[in-house]
């Protein structure tokens, strides 16, 4: 749908019709969300499960292509000895441990970008967090909640 720009006042903006403003649940009074890629309603209640996995997926793919695996095993290697000294420790770390000291590339590509039930349950709890730009990590946030 095209929506015509429009000088409001001293300013340019956009009427957006009823309709649509009634399919995204938002009313006189309420916010939308301005961001690079356009005008939308605001998030309610959060990623599903699916976008969830989505978002940390383009996250462990963003972190493949920059980086080589020898540095996201010192990276999770590095994460997991300061996360297991703070007490935090879940039972996926103890397997990512065994990836990142294991040397196959295969086994680490496959966890981090692997679509199977495995690599899905041990991207909830990422140990190669660090690597990337917080502005990059935001602009994938972004594009996940678009």
């Amino acid at each position: 749908m095209k929506v015509a720009l429009r000088r409001i006042g001293n300013s340019l903006g956009v009427i957006l019709p009823r309709a649509v403003l009634e399919v995204w649940g938002v009313a006189e009074g309420d916010f939308l969300e301005l961001t690079e890629r356009g005008l939308r309603p605001p998030r309610r209640g959060g990623f599903s499960h699916q976008e969830l996995d989505e978002l940390r997926h383009s996250l462990s793919l963003a972190v493949v292509r920059q980086h080589t695996p020898r540095e996201i095993r010192a990276q999770i290697l590095a994460n997991l000895r300061r996360w297991k000294r703070q007490g935090a420790w879940v039972s996926a770390y103890d397997e990512w441990q065994r990836i990142a000291r294991g040397g196959d590339d295969g086994a680490l590509f496959a966890a981090m970008l692997g679509r199977d039930e495995n690599a899905v349950r041990l991207r909830q709890s990422m140990p190669y967090v660090g690597l990337l730009p917080r502005s990059e990590v935001a602009r994938l946030h972004e594009e996940a909640g678009a």
